[in-house]
């Protein structure tokens, strides 16, 4: 197509407009590119010229201009000069675009899809099974709170999400209900100090059993009072003082009947091993047997791996251990919660550390059920400011501390993410970076006012909303009330997330489908982050709030921007064309370097994808060479902040394979018998952050395709000193 590098002949024309109204009063620079984009869509591009000075021509000497003067002008230009059937098919695009803003904020129409089962609605979150009632019940009022959320933002913004130029997450609950996002629980607070639930005055607990009942208890209730992931953060840490408790019992109940202290103390510690397990074992199945108000099992992430005491060590090894051993009778790999593993030098990285052994049994764990993943202790630090687990499955809070100077973690949460579609600038600059630039300015603009937006609603809510999350110490301060919530947020307590999708294909629309090894071309992308990140750092300084890069999940937003973008651009080789976007900045999923080789690709972006990062390594079946994956753990630990593992752990019940299945239509089968029923098949696979099970709960056909697609990192005897 033509560029803003086009020569518009400007001789008869005496000024054209600076300033574009739109049709709800938003104002913005007059930007010709736009124009330019119309016409290439229309198949005019080697006719821009012409049809350039024509629509101008009658928009001169006005300093400001409207959409209507702007539709007028195209009409009468493509007419004027013969292009009659393209007026036709630009007035009819138009239309088509008018009944889309209709039908999307129409809850009638979007009910009558959803009831017939539309896929991109009832499987658009894999955690979400749309069989049950109480899912039905909140797809519908899901359903109903897109239509009026679009209503209630600025219409510019509504409509640049429909356009999928931009995505505004979370549309089912906000920003109809002024919710908040993801968040670590105070969990210390609460259980410390106690809380309330409905009508129950819940009081300190006083053994682990009771602290991880009341855990679970609050997980609920946090879940369906926001939308977004929770955390808990050091847990091993955190539950150590109630299981103290517990061997106090047990140490005084063995005076009664043991004479020798030694013995007595050997006594009291088998007894408080057996009840962590058992409560760790406990929290485990009531995570994964918990339904929110969102008809989901709540997206629970856990944090461990510091503690360095008999108990801590002992929880975290019941963590491993349990998840090791499976749910149920068949042994099945749990969902939830995620497990979060954490390496520290001198801790537990090396051999000659005091707890390599809780790093041995997280491998093994890892090897057989994907999780945990892998947090960096010194690059966490380094990346956010001041280490913590993360919100949910990615996101990071940055390092903050309070008027007294200390630093403060858990309480704190995320206002929700608007996500950039970077594929659709790159083909909409067809190879021209100046254009890009141009057009990923204005972008971050409708972003910064989405973002802001979101922030504003939010900032709505009144304590009484969510007792839980304001009144009750999940938010780590219990306010009045008649206080204002902005409380806990302003001073960048909180975050909020500007996200990102598609590197590679940005890497692709300018330097062909094998850049990854191109310096120039990894320098372009990683400015793209860079550029992403100092506006962040410009709007968090005018408004006070952390604005934060957040490389986006994308569970259905890879289906979502892909399938509008071949759309409007056609089947275009290595982007639009294999039906998925590649998330944040990862490497293209279809190519086998090592693990080395892939995670020194990736290493650079965090730094300016500080507010949500994670790399994953695709391997072969591990159980047989654990060390492999110790090796590729060791070596990262100095150059990547967060790291998931990748593996085949699908298990066949009616023939007994285990490995991985087989990709289909349909979704997953296996590969000996071709078993793809739920009931008799376990299969597990990294959905986004957290891992799913497509065969209970199928996911959008883009990221099907994106898991299918996943080639294994192979060694392939490369040496570890990548860079």
């Amino acid at each position: 197509m033509a560029t803003t590098e086009t020569k518009i002949n400007t001789k008869n024309l005496t000024r054209i407009p600076t300033l574009f109204i739109k049709r709800d009063g938003y104002k913005m620079p007059f930007a010709v590119y736009k124009l330019e984009l119309v016409l290439d869509q229309l198949g005019l591009s080697a006719e821009i010229q012409p049809l350039l000075n024509a629509i101008l021509k009658q928009l001169e000497d006005k300093t400001e201009t409207n959409a209507d003067n702007v539709h007028r002008a195209f009409i009468v230009a493509l007419n004027d000069l013969g292009f009659h059937e393209e007026a036709i098919k630009y007035i009819a695009v138009h239309k088509e675009r008018t009944v889309q803003w209709e039908e999307q904020t129409d809850p009638t129409k979007r009910l009558q899809r959803l009831q017939a089962k539309d896929p991109s609605l009832v499987h658009e979150n894999a955690n979400k099974d749309s069989n049950v009632f109480n899912t039905q019940r909140d797809l519908t009022a899901g359903t109903v709170g897109k239509t009026l959320g679009l209503r209630m933002m600025p219409e510019h913004i509504a409509k640049a999400h429909l356009r999928g130029d931009i995505h505004y997450h979370d549309l089912d609950y906000t920003p109809w209900s002024p919710m908040t996002n993801c968040c670590l629980i105070d969990f210390k607070e609460m259980l410390t100090n106690g809380f309330k639930i409905g009508n129950a005055e819940v009081e300190s607990p006083h053994s682990i059993q009771t602290a991880t009942a009341q855990m679970a208890q609050i997980i609920a209730n946090v879940a369906s009072s926001q939308y977004g992931g929770c955390s808990a953060d050091r847990v091993d840490e955190l539950l150590a003082p109630f299981a103290m408790r517990n061997y106090d019992k047990h140490l005084k109940d063995a005076e009664e009947y043991i004479d020798d202290d030694d013995k007595r103390k050997e006594f009291a510690k088998k007894r408080t091993k057996k009840d962590i397990f058992d409560a760790m074992q406990g929290l485990e199945y009531e995570i994964n047997t918990l339904f929110s108000s969102q008809g989901q099992t709540p997206f629970t992430t856990l944090g461990f791996g510091l503690g360095t005491t008999w108990i801590e060590r002992e929880i975290q090894r019941s963590i491993l251990r349990i998840r090791i051993q499976g749910l149920g009778r068949e042994k099945r790999t749990a969902i939830f919660p995620k497990l979060v593993f954490t390496l520290k030098k001198g801790l537990n990285l090396r051999s000659n550390d005091p707890n390599y052994d809780i790093k041995q049994l997280a491998v093994e764990c890892a090897t057989k059920r994907m999780y945990p993943d892998i947090l960096m202790y010194d690059k966490i630090k380094t990346l956010t400011g001041s280490f913590k687990a993360p919100m949910g499955c990615r996101s990071f809070l940055q390092g903050w501390k309070n008027t007294e100077g200390e630093e403060v973690n858990s309480g704190r949460m995320n206002l929700g993410v608007v996500t950039v579609n970077l594929p659709r600038i790159a083909l909409q600059a067809h190879g021209n970076k100046k254009l890009f630039w141009e057009i990923f300015n204005e972008r971050m603009q409708v972003c910064k006012e989405a973002l802001v937006f979101k922030v504003n609603r939010v900032k709505q809510a009144i304590p009484e909303n969510a007792p839980i999350l304001y009144q009750y110490g999940a938010f780590g301060k219990r306010l009045s009330p008649e206080d204002n919530v902005d409380e806990l947020f302003k001073h960048r307590r909180a975050t909020v997330s500007l996200g990102y999708i598609g590197l590679y294909e940005v890497g692709t629309s300018f330097y062909g489908s094998n850049w990854e090894q191109n310096k120039e071309a990894h320098d372009f992308t990683l400015s793209i982050v860079k550029a992403l990140k100092e506006n962040c750092e410009k709007w968090s300084d005018e408004y006070d709030y952390h604005f934060s890069v957040y490389g986006t999940p994308s569970e259905s937003l890879t289906d979502r921007f892909c399938v509008a973008d071949r759309k409007k651009f056609g089947k275009v080789a290595d982007i639009t064309a294999k039906d998925y976007y590649t998330n944040s900045f990862h490497y293209d999923v279809r190519k086998h370097p090592s693990p080395f080789e892939k995670l020194a690709f990736e290493m650079a972006y965090p730094k300016y994808s500080s507010g949500g990062f994670i790399h994953y390594c695709e391997y072969p079946n591990l159980r047989q060479n654990p060390k492999a994956l110790e090796a590729v753990w060791d070596w990262a630990y100095d150059k990547v902040g967060y790291l998931g593992t990748n593996t085949p752990i699908d298990h066949c019940y009616k023939c007994g394979f285990q490995g991985e299945f087989k990709a289909t239509e349909r979704g997953f089968e296996c590969p000996d018998c071709g078993n793809h029923d739920p009931k008799s098949c376990d299969c597990v696979k990294r959905t986004c952050g957290y891992l799913g099970n497509p065969l209970q709960r199928p996911m959008v056909h883009g990221r099907h395709v994106e898991i299918a697609s996943r080639a294994k990192n192979m060694f392939n005897g490369m040496d570890q000193n990548a860079e």
